[in-house]
């Protein structure tokens, strides 16, 4: 494969060598400092080569193609007091570990630790890098890649596995005398391949070996997309080290970690595992194959709480004055860009009024209750997997906890925390076990650029979807909940396939909110034709303003998941921040239209290759959802709102001066979604008086809906310059960041001097805090 590594391009590269050696576990040791923006700290990775790696005749000589031709660029070891062992003393002075780095408190300087961020010098590893002449004229060196971005490498060690007291059960001798490469990788391969019953037994090595000793400092050097390490003498997968630990720090501007103030100005750090997933946090393997488990020790001030992706319901361990430690692990295999950890000032939300069906059905279980009774047989790699769990098939409802600021606690008490056991008991009676045994859920800074993002056991949500009823909320939830089945265990082998994953729960957030709802069979029939008309009026307009090859869903075509020899692989327009804003991998929801609204003659007409053709494949809207839209009867809710439609416009062709017999007109209560419909019929009208407006925000309350019909509400505000509504607009730029990018094209498109004084000055006020793709797209707009 051939890969241009030009950081100004579209395609993300995926760098890891995942063909040739795999991360089976990562330990992570890390430091957050809040006054330097800066996480730091170490990471230990264990790693296994097997059959499909050894496939490689004698020495690795696949690699990246790029357009450096240097010789050698690998930095020799340089003289640095080795950090110690116990890596959890606390310095009181600067809140951070006391241990000594190469290089700690220096600017980052390109030249001296290999992290270029000069294009000119990232352009890649050539294919001579495997062949480094150092003067001996040795033979080809095995070579790690990881990817990696916005990181400052400090140094990489081989660590002495076989200096953990009691390791000696994992080989064949009973004194460990003379230790090797081999002994200590034969141990490493006999601890990551431990069975699942053992879980609680292998975090506990993975812990211990993470904090031995160095055994010799690895050769490495860096680029703009990733780590390269190689040990002298390693000629294979097989010969390089299979515990190496990584010293390293993170950069405020890092694109995987988002440091910002919440909504009450307490500083604050999450990651969002996009556009780039976690490469500017820790050096990893990206690519989806690379599926792993974790567990990691991270300290911050005792006024933070630590939030991660985590098995475990972590509380803070108080170190010393001042110092908390917070320890989560994963045994579930999953790829490292799922990885989410968040800091912060958060409260923890709780219900004021515990329901006895809840606290029954949330009894926590953790892997170790794992039963012999196996209820099915799964097809995944071995880890205490739940579904084969005979208690928690019956777990309706798993243990949760909420987190937000303190000023979000009553918005949290009146929509958020009522919602939560519904929709869960609302899943598991649609899909059955949780795939996950426990849940946070974080209310995430005005920032966070969606509404929502799943991680495993931690759901991040918009503080937008607070606002007005619970609908926005509810929704949200349940789609934030199937990511749990879809996206989460079940996932893409190519990164550019997020169709599966939203596709699926988009359709199931209608199936799921139903439940919770106990709607009636023909109410969330109702109720799911109306959503469907709203998202068939979204796709044809996100059609008609995108580029036709960022409509595409499976952009790959039948290259789809082909990587090259080494395992390397771009992801198609991950580097475009247009790409965050398109919602096409939401809306080409073909599954529901295929198992619900084509008749069955039509259903077997269909094929794996038609569909691929028609619906993945092709840009614009599938021919098939085009006939079956058109020839579609509008639904109860959808008539309902067209009848309403109609006397709005009566309203508006009034004269300001009505005749005294003409009667006043009276409107219907509407639901949220029907709301959200009718604001979007009244867009597609040329004029609205200031009259009109302000009886529609009068009669439907529009400031005070939810963030969905609101940003219809500022559309109409912005075409119609209807200034008495414009703090309605400015509330929206700065509130519900997530929504509010498109109305800063609006805003500009219109060439009023005084809607485009509005758009700029709210963001100079959000420009520094608002995520970067976003502002990257704002930027663009004001020019």
């Amino acid at each position: 494969m051939d890969l241009k590594l030009d950081p100004s391009r579209d395609d993300l590269p995926l760098m890891a060598n995942t063909s040739h050696i795999l991360v089976k576990h990562y330990v992570l040791d890390l430091n957050v400092d809040f006054e330097s923006q800066i996480i730091e700290g170490n990471i230990v990775l264990f790693f296994e080569s097997g059959n499909r790696f050894e496939k490689q005749s004698g020495s690795t000589k696949e690699t990246l193609q790029s357009e450096s031709s240097e010789a050698c660029r690998f930095r020799m070891p340089e003289p640095c007091h080795s950090p110690g062992t116990d890596t959890r003393t606390f310095s009181p002075k600067t809140g951070y570990n006391d241990f000594a780095i190469c290089g700690k408190g220096e600017k980052d300087t390109s030249g001296k630790d290999g992290n270029h961020d000069n294009p000119e010098q990232a352009s890649g590893i050539s294919s001579s890098t495997y062949c480094c002449d150092t003067g001996n004229h040795r033979n080809e060196e095995f070579l790690l890649v990881l990817d990696c971005c916005d990181l400052s490498v400090l140094k990489v060690e081989e660590v002495d596995v076989a200096a953990v007291p009691g390791v000696e059960k994992f080989t064949k001798s009973p004194k460990l005398t003379v230790v090797s490469e081999e002994l200590r990788n034969q141990i490493v391969h006999e601890l990551v391949t431990l069975p699942a019953d053992r879980w609680r037994e292998q975090l506990d090595y993975y812990a211990g070996c993470s904090q031995a000793p160095g055994c010799g400092e690895l050769l490495f050097d860096t680029d703009t997309w990733s780590l390269q390490i190689r040990k002298t003498g390693a000629q294979t997968a097989t010969d390089f080290p299979h515990a190496i630990r990584i010293w390293y720090s993170t950069k405020p501007q890092g694109r995987s970690v988002t440091w910002t103030s919440d909504q009450s100005g307490r500083p604050c750090v999450y990651t969002i595992g996009s556009p780039i997933n976690n490469r500017a946090l820790f050096p990893c393997q990206e690519p989806p194959v690379a599926m792993s488990t974790w567990q990691a020790t991270v300290r911050a001030a005792a006024s933070f709480v630590v939030l991660m992706s985590g098995e475990n319901s972590a509380k803070p361990t108080q170190l010393q004055e001042g110092c908390t430690s917070w320890h989560y692990y994963v045994t579930m295999p999953m790829p490292a860009s799922t990885f989410t950890i968040a800091v912060g000032s958060w409260t923890e939300m709780k219900p004021e009024i515990c329901l006895s069906k809840g606290l029954a059905a949330e009894r926590s279980l953790s892997p170790s209750e794992t039963d012999s009774r196996y209820v099915g047989i799964c097809g995944h790699m071995e880890y205490p997997c739940r579904f084969q769990n005979p208690s928690a098939t019956t777990q309706e409802i798993i243990p949760h906890r909420v987190f937000a600021p303190l000023c979000l606690q009553d918005a949290c008490q009146e929509t958020l925390l009522h919602l939560i056991p519904p929709c869960l008991s609302a899943a598991h009676s649609v899909l059955g076990t949780h795939p996950f045994s426990r849940l946070d859920i974080l209310i995430v800074p005005a920032n966070f650029p969606s509404l929502g993002m799943a991680s495993p056991h931690i759901i991040f949500l918009s503080q937008s979807v607070l606002t007005g009823t619970s609908h926005l909320c509810g929704t949200r939830l349940c789609h934030e909940i199937a990511h749990a089945w879809f996206g989460l265990a079940i996932g893409a082998r190519d990164w550019t396939e997020e169709w599966l994953s939203e596709g699926f729960a988009t359709h199931l957030e209608d199936v799921f909110w139903a439940a919770a709802q106990q709607l009636a069979p023909h109410e969330a029939q109702e109720q799911q034709e109306l959503k469907a008309c709203l998202r068939w009026l979204r796709l044809q307009d996100e059609v008609r303003n995108s580029p036709q090859e960022m409509q595409l869903l499976r952009p790959n075509k039948e290259k789809t998941g082909h990587v090259s020899d080494s395992g390397s692989s771009v992801i198609k327009h991950g580097l475009n921040p247009e790409k965050v804003f398109m919602q096409v991998h939401y809306l080409k929801d073909f599954l529901q239209l295929l198992l619900e609204n084509i008749p069955e003659e039509k259903r077997l007409e269909l094929s794996v290759e038609n569909i691929f053709r028609d619906w993945l494949e092709s840009s614009g809207i599938p021919q098939p959802l085009q006939r079956e839209r058109q020839a579609g009867a509008e639904c109860g809710l959808a008539r309902q709102v067209s009848a309403e439609v109609e006397k709005w416009i009566r309203v508006n062709r009034r004269p300001r001066k009505r005749k005294r017999r003409e009667a006043e007109e009276v409107f219907e209560k509407l639901l949220p979604d029907q709301l959200v419909l009718l604001l979007e019929h009244l867009l597609e009208q040329k004029t609205l008086t200031a009259r009109t407006l302000h009886s529609l925000e009068k009669t439907y309350h529009l400031p005070q809906q939810d963030a969905e019909v609101r940003h219809r509400w500022c559309e109409l505000i912005v075409k119609h310059k209807y200034t008495k509504a414009y703090r309605d607009v400015e509330r929206f730029l700065q509130e519900d960041q997530a929504m509010g990018v498109y109305l800063y094209g609006e805003l500009m498109l219109g060439e009023d001097a005084r809607q485009q004084q509005v758009a700029r000055r709210c963001f100079e006020l959000t420009k520094e805090q608002m995520d970067r793709s976003s502002a990257e797209v704002v930027a663009e707009m004001l020019l």
